[in-house]
């Protein structure tokens, strides 16, 4: 029969059309993305397995005035205070933190001046040289009001550290450190950071004021332990 269609031709006519309608789809995503950006305003999606019907979200806009901006500044203190000091056993970790390139955490969060300080203490250069043969920690611990300001973005911070493996610990020892925060113009932030540092603060002085000498020079490693 002269109208009959064989089937190697229908099926190339069908993913023809297939083809014809993932385009128009395509076309269709990518306009709507075209028209999202620039973003004007954030969208919260919530994502449950299983529904809550309890469940009260309540979104509170952050208004940018002193006690707001003092806040998030504390935290970023503390935070930073903890990312240069503390240690913990996973090597990918620590030197994940502390390299010196834009995945460290010391090293966007500092200035360059402070960063190579930091790379001059006892532990980055065990660490970042060497692995220990043993596994250790060292923890930083605040106490109510740990943080205080001195004026001009200028902050005291006082906080207990110590250091411990399977067979010892450190007493406990008192470090008060005065930081200087600086928030650069051109500061450029990650997307990664978004959340982390969002003003693009940065230390840009770092001075122990009382614990003889930095808490990363404490000789832990030096003294008792060994490197391989």
């Amino acid at each position: 029969m002269q109208d009959r269609i064989e089937p190697p031709v229908l099926l190339s006519r069908l993913l023809i059309f297939v083809f014809a309608a993932m385009l128009v789809v395509l076309g269709a995503m990518v306009g709507t993305l075209y028209c999202m950006y620039p973003l004007d305003r954030p969208q919260v999606f919530f994502l449950m397995s299983a529904p809550k019907n309890d469940l009260r979200v309540v979104l509170r806009e952050m208004a940018p005035i002193d006690e707001n901006i003092d806040n998030f500044k504390r935290t970023f203190i503390r935070e930073y205070i903890k990312a240069r000091n503390e240690i913990i056993p996973n090597v990918r970790e620590m030197r994940r933190k502390w390299t010196n390139d834009a995945n460290g955490a010391v090293y966007t969060w500092s200035s360059p001046d402070v960063y190579n300080a930091f790379t001059q203490t006892g532990m980055w250069n065990l660490w970042m040289s060497a692995v220990p043969d043993f596994d250790f920690s060292c923890s930083v611990e605040f106490e109510n009001g740990a943080i205080a300001p001195r004026g001009n973005d200028v902050w005291a911070v006082t906080f207990q550290y110590f250091c411990s493996d399977i067979d010892r610990q450190t007493d406990k020892k008192e470090y008060t450190i005065r930081i200087k925060l600086d928030a650069p113009s051109d500061a450029t932030i990650k997307w990664d950071e978004r959340f982390n540092n969002p003003l693009g603060i940065r230390v840009s002085e770092y001075v122990v004021e009382s614990g003889n000498g930095d808490p990363l020079d404490t000789g832990y490693l030096e003294t008792d332990g060994a490197v391989q």
